[in-house]
């Protein structure tokens, strides 16, 4: 029966362990399956961007609650991207921010280098370019060093990028073939195809156009590869370089047809990219312009700036508004085409890229003769001052590589240096410890040989004291002795043979002579009796000074009393056998005694002083206290004389507790323990 129920108990621990494991399980999934959700959610681009935004802060506060592992710092990964697909730099800058601390400080480089790639992106986007090159550079050094050549083409590839639009073309196709030098014998076709776009891009700006349209033909070819994201709309995107180029090269009939093939993936461009959307429409509106079609004009204009306007892209307006402006030119009408580019040029000047206002003040100079001369001169010197600007931009850019390597050799140097200092003053302090220890084993034996001569020194003046005491005591005792004598002797004597005499006349047996020898006789045995009585007691000396240290004492208390007005009061234990108490410990003891009454006489103002010595145990305790002022504790321990009362309580290894406060007087306790010379011992049976 007993087992049974025993049984049955394990039973249900079991079955309560288990339904707790399954609850902590389900809330770990639940957790899980919410930051699943979150993150889809949040990247869910038919949703509005503020919901996005919703659903990403609440996969934040999960992913920042838990402990920092890879997993943990991959997902952080995943909320920044999110907020840089819905343009929430704060936050995204914020978060990589923290990804990064927490990558730090495990040592982990490749997530290192990988948020300072993210920081590099985030730079770009407020086009604060040397910080965002200075972030690529640093990411680029980091995956060298790990052999990670996909991402070290994919950061020189940003690089590219972002000399790219700063006008730096020389240096754009530097980086660019750096990239692609790397990606040899790799799986890394999307890579390939932004670089064969970029050098596109690149070809175009620097007017070689063939070369412009075999890259892009070369990237128009990687589209079909399936590895490259659907949100990237990399053959829109090839389809409108393409027609760009032969747009530049007015051969719009040309560009039209790649216009309209980008066209045709309309609803995925507005999914993933309306703003290469924007653009196809402005460059189909445009081409048609120039080959004197009208079809869809000036409707594809507006339409691309009403797309534009709603995603406020600055330099798609002002393109979108400059053709609008070369379109009303052309059918006659200067007031709205004058209006179009000013909008355009005041549109530029406002965003502070002055790049942007070339365009609408060649424009204007066209269509606005009257003005045209000083159109021309600010458009000379904005177009110089931009020149000037590339030429420093492409310098910087070469300046951060070259100091940022030189940084990096220079740590280098200063490790070397720093690790020699280390070795130098480790040397320096071990020899400097070991000076220390041989002075402080000096100074210590020095101490210790101060201590001794101190201590022979005290133990000879308390001897002498002692042998001065002695032969005081001695000298008295003798006297006494003497006086014994003689009384016992001299006068005893004398006594017996008067009481020998009157006992002789008991043979008169007259009346008055009986009664008179009676009473001789009865006075002389009564002071035969009392001077016997003072010989015993002089030798027995019945005084309470029994050893030589209470005399001592009671002398310095005599002293104590005579001199000062305060009442002392004194009770010192006959239980303590002074003959078996060390020197040493009577000496420190007195001493002790002593500067505790001069502090209370120069301090204290006390009406009443009190002293008691006593044996509790194996331990002397002496309690001086008195109803005095008081002190500060902090204050006085710096003072000589309390300084003496601790040192002398060190020599006998004692304790001491110093109880005192303002206007509450002071409390001396101190606890010795003592080790009886010649105590008797018992043995146990």
């Amino acid at each position: 029966m007993k087992n049974t129920y025993y049984i049955i108990l394990l039973l249900i621990f079991c079955l309560f362990s288990c339904n707790k494991k399954n609850q902590t399980d389900r809330i770990n999934t639940s957790s899980q399956d919410s930051l699943s959700f979150y993150l889809s959610a949040a990247n869910d681009f038919n949703t509005s961007f503020k919901k996005r935004e919703k659903y990403n802060q609440k996969a934040l506060a999960i992913i920042i609650s838990q402990s920092n592992d890879s997993i943990n710092r991959v997902n952080l990964f995943k909320v920044a991207n999110r907020y840089y697909n819905i343009n929430n730099w704060k936050d995204y800058k914020q978060t990589v921010h923290i990804v990064l601390g927490k990558s730090e400080s495990v040592n982990d480089s490749m997530n290192i280098a990988k948020s300072y790639t993210y920081l590099g992106d985030y730079y770009v986007s407020q086009s604060i370019s040397d910080t965002a090159f200075m972030y690529y550079f640093k990411a680029e050094k980091l995956y060298l060093q790990l052999n990670d050549n996909y991402n070290l083409a994919r950061t020189r590839l940003n690089k590219a990028l972002l000399q790219y639009n700063e006008s730096d073309f020389s240096g754009s196709e530097i980086s660019v073939f750096k990239a692609l030098r790397v990606l040899k014998g790799d799986e890394a076709n999307d890579i390939a195809y932004e670089s064969y776009n970029l050098l596109g891009l690149l070809y175009n700006e620097l007017g070689e156009n063939n070369k412009a349209i075999e890259f892009h033909s070369k990237a128009l070819a990687e589209t079909d590869d399936k590895t490259i994201p659907i949100e990237f709309q990399p053959k829109a995107t090839s389809l409108n370089n393409m027609g760009y180029v032969y747009q530049n090269m007015n051969k719009h009939k040309l560009a039209i047809p790649y216009f309209l093939k980008g066209l045709k993936h309309k609803k995925e461009l507005m999914l993933y990219k309306p703003v290469l959307y924007a653009m196809l429409l402005d460059n189909l509106g445009y081409s048609r312009f120039k080959s004197n079609d009208t079809e869809g004009l000036p409707k594809l204009f507006y339409e691309s700036l009403k797309l534009r306007d709603s995603m406020q892209l600055t330099i798609g307006i002002i393109a979108s508004k400059l053709h609008l402006s070369e379109y009303y030119a052309s059918i006659n009408d200067t007031v709205k085409a004058i209006q179009f580019s000013n909008e355009a040029l005041n549109l530029s000047r406002s965003s502070k890229n002055y790049r942007n206002a070339l365009a609408p003040l060649k424009q204007l100079a066209i269509i606005n003769p009257q003005k045209a001369s000083l159109y021309t001169k600010e458009y000379i010197h904005i177009n110089d001052s931009l020149q000037k600007s590339e030429r420093k931009m492409g310098d910087k850019f070469t300046r951060i590589e070259y100091e940022t390597d030189e940084i990096k050799n220079e740590n280098s140097d200063l490790v070397v240096q720093n690790r020699n200092l280390v070795y130098f003053f480790s040397i320096l302090t071990i020899m400097g410890l070991f000076v220390y220890v041989i002075k402080a084993q000096k100074a210590k034996h020095r101490e210790l040989m101060f201590k001794q001569q101190q201590q022979k020194a005290n133990e000879d003046i308390y001897n002498l004291m002692i042998s001065q005491q002695n032969t005081i005591e001695i000298n008295r005792i003798e006297e006494k002795k003497r006086v014994a004598r003689e009384l016992h002797d001299g006068v005893l004597g004398r006594m017996f043979g008067v009481r020998i005499n009157l006992d002789s006349l008991n043979r008169v047996t007259n009346d008055l002579a009986i009664d008179q020898r009676n009473s001789y006789l009865t006075e002389l045995k009564n002071i035969e009796q009392d001077i016997r009585e003072i010989s015993h007691d002089l030798n027995r000396e019945k005084s309470e000074l029994i050893n030589n240290f209470v005399a001592i004492v009671n002398d310095l208390f005599e002293e104590q009393k005579k001199t000062h007005k305060s009442k002392l009061v004194v009770a010192i234990d006959s239980n303590i056998k002074w003959e078996f108490i060390s020197n040493s410990i009577k000496i420190n003891l007195y001493r002790i005694v002593q500067e505790a009454l001069q502090n209370i006489n120069k301090y204290a103002n006390a009406a009443v002083v009190k002293i008691e010595l006593k044996k509790e145990e194996d331990f002397l305790v002496l309690i001086i206290s008195d109803d005095g002022i008081g002190f500060n504790l902090k204050t006085a321990k710096k003072g000589i004389g309390l300084q003496n009362i601790l040192f002398r309580a060190n020599e006998c290894e004692a304790t001491v507790n110093i109880d005192s406060k303002k206007n509450n007087g002071t409390i001396i306790t101190l606890t010795v323990p003592i080790e009886q010379k010649n105590k008797p011992t018992t043995t146990k049976k």
